[in-house]
């Protein structure tokens, strides 16, 4: 196998419990370099605005197929709808 091999990670869910696939996206979310993470208060607005989309179905993007929490935590990331909720940060 190929050491450039990219792994999904959406496909190997069922080998962890929801807890355990919680626990690292926040762990990820938290050691993103403060150059890339937006503040918490924007990441805060940002997933009140996810929280009441109809496009948001058990945390995931129907739209673009992201986990909306770590989307909104990334500055130079966007809504991906064609009228954007919220913009990406410069």
């Amino acid at each position: 196998m190929s050491e450039n091999l990219r792994v999904c990670r959406k496909c190997l869910l069922n080998q962890e419990t929801e807890e355990e696939f919680r626990a690292k996206l926040e762990e990820y979310i938290a050691n993103l370099d403060e150059d890339v993470r937006v503040d918490q208060e924007t990441y805060e607005k940002r997933l009140t605005i996810c929280g009441k989309c109809p496009h948001i179905i058990n945390g995931m993007c129907r739209l673009c197929g992201c986990f909306v929490e770590l989307r909104a935590a990334v500055k130079v990331r966007k809504c991906p709808d064609v009228e954007r909720r919220w913009q990406a940060e410069e």
